[in-house]
């Protein structure tokens, strides 16, 4: 659930630039991407311009940011005010009908991260241009009805990470017939950018960390990190049903979610997210039994910033009895890491364990693809992404967790999940 990143605050320390592996490989055709140009007078480099891999399914992909309220809750990390959250949705879309491509991160939000967060990925402030890149996605493009409603998948970011940094996974998801809400925890989240501009931190909890270190009492935060977590997805679900009964007759046209209704199926809603939000939807399905299938991209299942097998999770003590995957990073995995050890012999459902050979805690975020291309040092990306070659690795992720959701919630099975596979030889099975 936890990255040593966020919890101890550790920094890398970058100093020059590296070659990156990955800048052309994801580079538009006759634009390349170059992580060493120089400036306008040539006395030093001009940030770099990051691009994400494109997906690979075969439809086109839409989104729209939804801001929401939960007015029947007040804020666990500013009680003084109602909980305010904002999500993306990610859809198939009929076309792109003179929509333009939505960016990764908002100005403010990337200016925030790019001083509150980058640094900890070890990449210096002033060397990236954040806000510039651009998602496969177009804003506000009409969704594509012709195939009837469609399964329903909610992703949860990791603890400190915005909910951009699944962007690579979860349009592949869309563009290969999901409709997927991203969710900013809000006041976690190192930067959460509202319609009317303004960018609320992660400080709230930053400082209930540093409190919590002092007294002794940081699982007793991370329980509660979890339990807003679970209780922000879990609102999230609700909104969708109310958007879909809302949008039974003509859609209003001033609810992105209703609008979107004539696509959602809430009758097939999965979760998947990595670290804290693999650990959310794990224990999201255990609250709530509308969530009939989940990805944990290796997160842990117990209360501590170091896995030791105790303040076990309730998901951790008793299991599920519905599908669920877990996906590790090299070295963690259900014979290794003790919470994951209590799921797995608890679990009554159909359940697997992958791990990503040489992939690190990274890997199952955008940071696999983005890192490479912003020039760290050999020993700053192997630290968060590993050695994995980042293109086989983002496909592998891709590749399974869509086998995983269209298995169960579209009930089509590529048998890719049966066995280790030549196609993707960097995964392993976990007996």
């Amino acid at each position: 659930m936890t990255s040593p990143s966020v919890f101890s605050r550790r920094t890398f320390l970058a100093s020059g630039l590296a070659a990156a592996t990955a800048a052309l490989m994801y580079a538009a055709p006759g634009a390349p991407a170059d992580p060493m140009r120089r400036g306008a007078h040539g006395d030093r480099p001009s940030p770099v311009r990051l691009r994400l891999p494109p997906p690979t399914g075969p439809y086109p992909v839409g989104t729209t940011e939804v801001p929401l309220v939960d007015r029947s809750r007040r804020d666990p990390w500013q009680p003084g005010r109602p909980r305010e959250l904002m999500a993306s949705v990610w859809y198939p879309a009929r076309g792109a009908g003179g929509h333009t491509l939505a960016p990764h991160m908002r100005r403010g939000a990337a200016e925030r991260f790019a001083t509150a967060r980058a640094p900890g990925f070890g990449v210096p402030e002033g060397t990236v241009d954040w806000a510039a890149t651009r998602t496969h996605a177009y804003a506000g493009a009409p969704p594509d009805t012709r195939g009837g409603p469609r399964p329903v998948l909610l992703y949860s970011p990791g603890t400190g990470d915005p909910r951009t940094w699944g962007t690579v996974l979860v349009e592949e998801l869309a563009s290969r017939g999901y409709v997927v809400v991203t969710l900013d925890h809000t006041y976690e989240s190192p930067a959460v950018q509202f319609p009317d501009g303004s960018v609320r931190g992660n400080e709230p909890m930053l400082a209930e960390f540093e409190e919590a270190q002092r007294n002794g009492t940081v699982p007793a935060l991370l329980e509660k990190v979890l339990r807003v977590r679970v209780d922000d997805l879990r609102f999230v679900l609700d909104a969708c049903e109310r958007a879909v009964r809302q949008g039974g007759g003509a859609p209003r046209t001033d609810s992105p979610l209703a609008r979107l209704a004539p696509v959602m199926d809430l009758s097939r809603v999965g979760a998947l997210g990595q670290s804290a939000g693999g650990t959310t939807a794990a224990q999201g399905m255990y609250e709530d039994r509308r969530l009939r299938a989940g990805v944990n991209l290796d997160g842990t299942l117990e209360y501590n910033q170091e896995p030791n097998g105790t303040n076990l999770m309730p998901v951790a003590r008793h299991g599920l009895d519905r599908p669920f995957l877990l996906m590790g990073r090299d070295g963690s995995n259900h014979t290794t890491e003790p919470s994951w050890r209590a799921f797995w012999s608890h679990t009554r459902g159909w359940h697997r364990d992958l791990t990503l050979r040489r992939g690190k805690h990274q890997s199952y975020a955008d940071l696999e693809a983005l890192l490479p291309q912003t020039g760290v040092p050999r020993e700053v990306l192997e630290d968060a992404v590993g050695t994995v070659d980042p293109v086989r690795a983002v496909a592998a992720v891709r590749a399974y967790t869509t086998s995983f959701f269209d298995r169960w919630l579209l009930g089509r099975d590529d048998g890719l999940l049966d066995g280790p596979s030549s196609r993707h030889p960097d995964v392993a099975f976990v007996p």
